[in-house]
């Protein structure tokens, strides 16, 4: 039965930082693109990276870049997102996303993403 657990949100403050993980069972992380997606309040799910895992290659949503770090987590089967300078527009709810054969994190490459994560809520604010 496939699952997917994520963890990590909670609240920081601007400048803090937070570590987001997607772990996965009865499916295996390696063989798809795994991303990370967010929705804030009033706004559309938008992608924020994603990891594909058979060349390691990684992708950065402009506004993340240079912050975010995606990367296969310590525990098998899981992908971390290292979130650091964190800012108030970085709020929203996480979205764990795998099964989609490529990495895409553009405006309507949501769907290329068969299995998701329940959300874990991210709030940045002083």
């Amino acid at each position: 039965q496939l699952q997917f657990v994520e963890s990590g949100g909670g609240l920081a403050q601007p400048g803090g930082s937070l570590r987001l993980s997607c772990t996965a069972s009865g499916f295996t992380l390696k063989y798809y693109a795994t991303a990370w997606f967010r929705q804030a309040p009033g706004k559309e799910r938008e992608g924020v990276s994603c990891f594909m895992s058979s060349d390691e290659s990684t992708y950065y949503a402009d506004s993340v870049k240079g912050r975010f770090t995606i990367s296969m987590g310590n525990a098998p089967n899981t992908v971390s997102l290292q979130m650091n300078n964190l800012k108030p527009e970085d709020t929203g709810v996480y979205y764990c996303a795998t099964g989609a054969r490529y990495c895409c994190i553009g405006t309507g490459c949501s769907n290329d993403y068969n299995y998701w994560g329940q959300g874990t809520q991210v709030t940045v604010s002083s």
